[in-house]
């Protein structure tokens, strides 16, 4: 049955006769029609990143008629978005993201009112900046968040639009604990850090936030107008690859640390304590510690005093065809270890991948196999590129 935001009021607004011309596809739709289409005007929807997800999210949303759209944000504009985030474009790059979105939304759709937290949704701050919206739609990418965001929901009565990517597969659903499980009864725990890469880490097709951002936008209007079966109790799993689209039926789980009758959550917590990882992702997280990081500097004199020693590469073979340090040799991480009979715990190496996170990873591997003249190149061989060597591209 149709799950809807009952207390929203058509008889609210009005809309003039440029927003009739404007929507007039949709009014003379039965399911939308008049009533519906006010409905989307009295709605207040909130997105949480304006990056791949949100960037398809925003923008339908306000060609929809979505009154007032807020956005969460505390990011700039750079290149390496521009291949997925469409909100933005070239002539941004540099300008802080909920500006850029800002613009772009009133370019679509002037009736819209914006509204900006150029801020990191974090504990301290996701009450007061969530309560004054209908629908919380999450469009991020990292873990502390996510449990943010569903805690958040949960904890104020609102609807949470989910969404997920990562290279060619994408997960939606609708995490409502007033009508179905939460965010929570699907996964009660982060998955260990480092497990799952992130997509700076391991990539994403440009076309897939696209798809499904706008699957989450479709939800949200769903859940505006009151029209059709919302995914609430259900996972979309999409994977781009095959184009198949497959369904998991979810259950509310009756222990459910947030949404049970009987929650031991009754509070914000500390998220990046509890998934082990930072929610920032301007956050250093390329250093394994003062005790094991060299940086460019350090590594090229050490390296010129030194010529024996042996930089690994634990990135990927594709990443290593990109660029990479001459003189250094590629033993992806997911091989190191059957491939650790290659060095010599004797030998100084220092241990290199794209900006540090992965090569930690391998140094604490390394670490438990008695390996102890080892260092990590902080940063990885985007700081290499920065300080040492400008000649090689930075991905």
């Amino acid at each position: 049955m149709p799950v809807a935001l009952e207390y929203l009021d058509p008889n609210s607004v009005e809309l003039s006769h440029e927003e009739i011309k404007r929507y007039s596809r949709h009014l003379i739709m039965p399911e939308v029609a008049l009533t519906g289409q006010k409905k989307l005007k009295a709605a207040s929807v909130l997105l949480v990143g304006t990056g791949g997800l949100g960037s398809p999210l925003a923008m339908y949303l306000a060609a929809a008629g979505v009154g007032r759209i807020g956005l969460v944000d505390y990011d700039v504009v750079d290149a390496s978005n521009l291949q997925r985030q469409v909100l933005h474009g070239t002539a941004t790059i540099g300008k802080l993201k909920v500006e850029s979105a800002r613009q772009r939304i009133h370019d679509i759709n002037p009736h819209v009112q914006v509204e900006v937290y150029n801020e990191l949704f974090a504990s301290a701050n996701a009450l007061d900046i969530a309560r004054p919206y209908d629908i919380i739609i999450d469009g991020t990418d990292n873990f502390p968040t996510r449990y943010l965001v569903n805690d958040v929901c949960v904890l104020l009565g609102k609807p949470n639009v989910y969404g997920s990517i990562f290279r060619f597969e994408g997960q939606v659903s609708v995490f409502w604990a007033k009508h179905g499980p939460c965010y929570r009864c699907l996964f009660p725990e982060p998955p260990p850090p480092g497990l799952v890469p992130s997509c700076a880490e391991g990539g994403v097709l440009g076309v897939l936030p696209g798809t499904v951002g706008t699957l989450q936008a479709t939800e949200a209007i769903k859940l505006i107008i009151g029209a059709g079966e919302p995914m609430i109790g259900r996972l979309l799993l999409y994977d781009a690859l095959t184009m198949e689209f497959d369904q998991l039926k979810l259950r509310k789980n009756p222990d459910c640390l947030v949404c049970s009758e009987h929650p031991q959550i009754t509070e914000l917590i500390d998220y990046e304590q509890f998934c082990g990882m930072p929610q920032n992702d301007h956050v250093d997280t390329g250093s394994a510690g003062k005790e094991w990081d060299i940086t460019p500097t350090e590594l090229k004199k050490e390296w010129a005093a030194n010529p024996d020693l042996r930089i690994i590469d634990v990135r990927e073979p594709h990443e290593w065809e990109i660029v990479h340090i001459d003189g250094a040799e590629l033993i992806p991480l997911g091989m190191l270890a059957a491939r650790m009979h290659e060095l010599d715990s004797a030998q100084e190496i220092v241990l290199q991948c794209k900006t540090g996170a992965r090569s930690t990873r391998a140094l604490e591997l390394l670490r438990g196999a008695g390996f102890r003249k080892l260092k990590n190149l902080k940063g990885g061989i985007v700081a290499w590129a920065q300080e040492i060597d400008p000649s090689l591209p930075i991905y």
